[in-house]
């Protein structure tokens, strides 16, 4: 009867981006005694998480993230001195002859030395796998092997900072999700002819003021979580939709990649035509094939659509015209100083007419001095926001309070 390699192997793990230094010695290791693959490995608890892979890891059933057990790997036995550090013929070897991982995974020759970090301390192991009998490895191979994970001492030591690092964004933000998401603060949106707010926007804030909100969203993306993370804003915010007085919309944000991740789903069902869903042009439209599709069956359910921060970077007029959007948000460094600035009347102007050839209105964000709002006014802007007009607040009442109710 077969253990399998699924027995064998743990969970794959999340494991931080190694240097390109750290690949190319294990390259260098791998070539050098010319195995199939060579691995840098983290010990955590009673696992052996490959961070590093170099070669046909596959073959072994073994990628980057993949982890090892204890009781079925070979590694516990390498770190406690019970086997070498290299073994030629592992089958011939009564040490590892009846060992299930080199059974089944084909493993018939290994090298492995521990791994210590900049304090001395036992990181991991660095090992070579091969599918093959090497009965030419002499002392020396081992030596060589002593040599590279000497060399490794300071890269691993930055490797484990960063997994430290990156757990803990980890953790933050999945402790944050499963708490129902960020909090909110609710910012009015005005008709500035008619001095009257026509909705309010949805900003979501965090609990750790060391970081910003972006920061909040960058962190989350560098460890996979961004779509949860926005996901868990927005279906907040869809709590609160039936606390806002009916002639008054919602505003959302999302990404691209979000539209496609639930959010039609999450959207079915409620009072969709008072939605407006954010998208910041930050992400192309373009790169995220099935965005397309989710914006027309959002839109079948009366969901209007606003390109967000259009002017803070250079895919501004490509979002347009493929998402054609019924608002443009213009940037806040578009709006700010508008009343000193041609250039940026001249911007605001022609973004008023792309609106109107489309169909849409444009919202001009970071409205902050009286200026500021004669100005936008006076270029033909419908919509503003800004700290002038009402500051973000958590009572979403206050947030309302001027639409009358």
């Amino acid at each position: 009867m077969t253990v399998g390699a699924a027995s064998l192997l743990g969970p794959t793990a999340e494991v931080p981006t190694p240097s390109a230094a750290v690949v190319e010695l294990l390259g260098v290791l791998r070539r050098r005694l010319n195995m199939d693959a060579a691995w840098l490995g983290r010990i955590e608890g009673d696992m052996l998480v490959v961070q590093v892979l170099s070669g046909d890891g596959a073959s072994f059933h073994i990628t980057q993230g993949s982890t090892v057990r204890r009781q079925t790997g070979l590694y516990a036995q390498v770190l406690s001195g019970q086997l070498p550090s290299l073994i030629p013929d592992t089958l011939a070897d009564p040490r590892t002859a009846d060992s299930p991982v080199v059974r089944e995974l084909d493993i018939r020759s290994y090298a492995a030395v521990p791994v210590v970090d900049g304090e001395h301390a036992i990181y991991g192991l660095l090992g070579c796998l091969a599918h093959r009998p090497h009965h030419e490895l002499r002392e020396r191979d081992a030596r060589f092997l002593h040599m590279l994970a000497e060399i490794l001492r300071d890269s691993v030591t930055d490797l484990h900072r960063m997994w430290e690092a990156r757990s803990q964004v980890w953790l933050d933000v999945s402790r944050l999700i499963d708490a129902g998401g960020p909090a909110l603060a609710f910012q009015p949106v005005f008709d500035l002819e008619r001095a009257r707010i026509i909705g309010v926007e949805a900003l979501s804030r965090f609990p750790d003021a060391s970081r910003s909100t972006s920061q909040w969203f960058a962190a989350a993306g560098a460890v996979g979580l961004t779509v949860e993370l926005e996901l868990a804003a927005v279906r907040r915010a869809l709590g609160v939709l039936p606390q806002i007085p009916a002639h008054v919309g919602l505003a959302v944000n999302a990404s691209a990649t979000t539209l496609s991740a639930g959010l039609v789903e999450m959207i079915t069902g409620t009072d969709a035509e008072r939605l407006l869903v954010e998208i910041t042009e930050h992400e192309r439209i373009a790169d995220v094939p099935e965005v397309t599709r989710d914006l027309d069956r959002l839109r079948r359910l009366g969901v209007r659509f606003a390109a967000d921060d259009v002017g803070a970077g250079y895919a501004g007029l490509e979002q347009l015209v493929r998402l054609r959007p019924e608002i443009i948000k213009m940037d806040c460094s578009l709006t700010q100083g508008i009343d000193a600035d041609p250039a940026r009347r001249a911007v605001a102007t022609a973004l008023v007419h792309v609106a109107e050839e489309i169909g849409g209105g444009v919202v001009a964000e970071g409205i902050e001095t009286t200026g500021e709002l004669l100005t936008t006014r006076e270029t033909g802007i419908p919509y503003g926001q800004g700290f002038l007009l009402g500051s973000p607040t958590p009572v979403l009442r206050e947030a309302c309070v001027a639409a009358g109710e």
